[in-house]
């Protein structure tokens, strides 16, 4: 029998341990236009400012949106037409339920009122709510897919979780914190996390947004106002941001939430049965 060289050893031994050294790396996602990172911008709360400042300021960079309405909010009321013409020219309309309904246990949670308090409404009762947010905005957008922003990321309503109850009639559904997403492959469609930016420079938000191209994978911000009304990030730190993503095309794709998502579900095989009328063809 022939003895092994020295040379024929090292080759041997590389080749046994390459597995090995690959196995903890990530593939890179493949976003439809060669991107490094998906970038979605949403908006809670169907806020004035979200008409006056958001929507004028994401068309001049040629972005559309994802604008999540409590069906109860005052604009809804006073300024439909504008919410509808906005899903027509692009923007997606979202869940965000009917009464905005939060638990009113929490730390700092003062201002839940106690008739719209998660605590002591149930489980069906909010689904039930849910699905009727739903039929409200396709009277006003005319479309039949849809994604659910959780209002406050609670889940529970009077110790049972009412989002399982509603999950499968949604595209995605925005739940948990953390503005970047850590793996796409392994990403739960119904709790892809957000990060809520409020007071920040456009700085601190072009980092998320670079922190998601570094990672190839996508970057979930959740806004209220902008340069007014609450939990606001001024006019400037938003601009700033677009305009960084604006100049860098090439890096991130930006896009509203469901067209964002009908793409990672189609991408990683998951079952578009439930939910999902509208989905979109992926390359």
């Amino acid at each position: 029998m022939k003895a092994i060289g020295p040379m024929s050893m090292l080759l041997f031994a590389t080749v046994l341990a390459a597995p090995f050294a690959t196995a903890g790396e990530r593939e890179p996602f493949h976003w439809p236009g060669g991107q490094r990172a998906a970038v979605s911008l949403a908006y809670d709360d169907a806020l004035d400012s979200q008409l006056d400042n958001a929507i004028p300021a994401l068309e001049r960079h040629g972005f559309r949106a994802s604008f999540y309405l409590p069906l109860s909010a005052d604009t809804l009321r006073t300024r439909l037409p504008e919410w509808r013409a906005a899903a027509a020219r692009g923007h997606e309309l979202g869940n965000h339920t009917l009464f905005h309904q939060c638990s009113g246990s929490g730390e700092g949670r003062d201002w839940v009122e106690p008739r719209r308090d998660l605590d002591t409404t149930t489980a069906a009762q909010m689904a039930d709510q849910v699905r009727l947010a739903n039929a409200m905005l396709g009277a006003i957008d005319g479309r039949s897919a849809r994604t659910l922003a959780v209002p406050c990321g609670d889940a529970v309503a009077d110790g049972a979780d009412y989002v399982e109850l509603v999950e499968r009639e949604f595209v995605a559904i925005r739940l948990g914190h953390g503005a970047v997403v850590e793996d796409m492959a392994m990403l739960d469609p119904y709790a892809v996390s957000v990060d809520t930016p409020a007071d920040v420079t456009g700085a601190q938000l072009i980092a998320i947004v670079e922190d998601a191209a570094r990672q190839d994978t996508m970057a979930n911000l959740t806004f209220h106002g902008v340069g007014g009304d609450y939990l606001a990030v001024s006019n400037e730190a938003h601009e700033a941001l677009l305009d960084h993503l604006a100049r860098h095309p090439d890096m991130y794709w930006v896009a509203p939430f469901i067209e964002i998502m009908q793409y990672v579900r189609r991408r990683n095989g998951i079952d578009d049965s439930a939910g999902q009328r509208d989905l979109k063809q992926v390359p």
